[in-house]
């Protein structure tokens, strides 16, 4: 952690509930926050300290729930524009279905899509988002570039995980061969963008991830040799895993064994990887989770959306591994949303084995803000309001009609409708305010965003 600066500005927020979500989750009925340039400086009952200087903003939080900013795990931005379409598939269906169109796309629509994207996540309180980005197709420009200008210009702090695939159906794979790389050329370029691109420092608004696709979509030697360059860089790495009872099939007759003990084969158990999805797990699945670190990015909407399944959280968080949430891709979760997913991780996993006994609201809080924090590396800077950490945190409107007469404010966060976001602030810097994004016109990506997706439909029917 950093010391503020003597001569910081200060914005005071006061007279809120607080969930910390720090170790001993505490929380306060009425409480106060005090950022101090771009750190928390002070949480606790009652209002803040008398005297305090520089203070440049004074926020009154009644009738407001202030939490830490929510931490997004796993998403693929360039499918802001193909939403909508193959609705009624399993996973493979959809993939066969969408390749396709992905193939075609190029710098502007990845651009257009990330700036969807991330403005709609940090409308809904996201403060650190994630994108998984495997397609690149040759002669679309810099695709990964065009997202990190996206979040750069939106304020938004971002771990771009640099994906790739090399095995084309002509290997036995599943996307097409046009729309895959060489082995050569993904670990190059996977390189350059940990280079180019990765700020390990504290407070840092940018990190690369290495994080080949999936295993039945990248070679063993792509993963075996991504993950010596993300080890040999000090860089974290992710993939899918065991997302899909057909990816458990693939893997057996492939390679002789599971999902889980094939990816530790080639190097991918540790606690530097995180993986998606993690639905058909096994209970030495989850003990070889537990006892390396390996972390989860729990995306239960689009799990359902293609009919995945129920992933095993319950058991995970019981084991120790590190949990946190994802969107997924909007092209298997339409809202885009990580705040809908609070809600939807607690009831799904309750129609599991567990029952209501499954997660309460405050697990279902604790892996949006906290266990993504951890999951992506970044425990010691954000995911709870504490002081020294980085000042990403929202404050959320509960005295609507959506939220008022719902007794407890977690459960009204979690279990109530979609709350509105009232002060939302990144790095201690305001992203939103009164629900609407105050770093871009909102109105303007939303144009973009349609003109880039008819445009992506057009190529495609004209190559299809």
């Amino acid at each position: 952690m950093t010391e503020r600066p003597a001569s910081a500005e200060r914005t005071v927020i006061e007279k809120c509930a607080i969930a910390t979500v720090d170790g001993d989750e505490t929380e306060y009925a009425s409480g106060h926050v005090v950022v101090a340039g771009s750190l928390i400086e002070s949480v606790g009952p009652g209002p803040a300290p008398r005297g305090l200087a520089n203070v440049v903003r004074r926020v009154d939080g009644t009738g407001h729930l202030a939490t830490p900013g929510l931490v997004n795990t796993h998403h693929h931005f360039y499918q802001w524009i193909t939403r909508g379409l193959a609705q009624d598939c399993n996973l493979f269906d959809w993939l066969v279905a969408l390749y396709p169109t992905w193939a075609r796309i190029d710098e502007p629509m990845v651009h257009a899509a990330a700036q969807g994207s991330l403005a709609m996540m940090a409308r809904g309180g996201v403060t650190t988002a994630m994108d998984h980005h495997y397609v690149f197709p040759r002669g679309s420009g810099d695709l990964l570039g065009a997202e990190i200008r996206a979040a750069r210009d939106m304020g938004v702090r971002f771990t771009a995980a640099r994906g790739s695939m090399d095995r084309g159906a002509s290997d036995g794979g599943l996307p097409p061969d046009f729309a895959v790389e060489t082995t050569e050329d993904a670990l190059r370029a996977t390189e350059e963008a940990v280079d180019t691109h990765h700020d390990p420092s504290f407070g840092s608004m940018l990190h690369i991830a290495v994080a080949p696709c999936s295993p039945f979509s990248v070679s063993t030697d792509l993963l075996r040799q991504a993950a010596d360059l993300a080890r040999r860089k000090g860089v974290r790495l992710h993939t899918h895993g065991s997302e899909t009872v057909e990816e458990e099939k693939f893997c057996h007759e492939l390679f002789g064994k599971g999902p889980t003990d094939y990816l530790e084969s080639a190097g991918w158990l540790g606690d530097d990887v995180w993986m998606a999805h993690c639905v058909h797990m096994n209970d030495s699945d989850i003990a070889a989770f537990a006892r390396t670190g390996t972390g989860v990015a729990h995306c239960p909407s689009s799990n359902a959306r293609l009919g995945a399944g129920i992933a095993r959280v319950p058991d995970m968080l019981a084991a120790g591994v590190p949990v946190g949430l994802g969107v997924d891709g909007t092209a298997s979760n339409e809202s885009g949303e990580l705040h809908t997913e609070l809600r939807n991780a607690l009831l799904v996993n309750r129609l599991g084995h567990h029952g209501e006994k499954a997660l309460n609201a405050r697990q279902a809080l604790r892996m949006g803000t906290r266990g993504g924090a951890e999951v992506l590396g970044r425990g010691t800077e954000i995911g709870s309001l504490e002081a020294g950490k980085l000042a990403d945190l929202v404050l959320w409107k509960l005295d609507g009609l959506g939220h008022a007469s719902i007794a407890d404010p977690v459960a009204a966060l979690v279990l109530g409708a979609a709350a509105p976001v009232t002060l939302s602030l990144i790095d201690g810097r305001p992203v939103v305010e009164k629900g609407r994004l105050t770093t871009v016109d909102e109105d303007a990506v939303a144009r973009s965003t349609r003109d880039e997706a008819r445009r992506l439909a057009r190529i495609a029917a004209d190559a299809g």
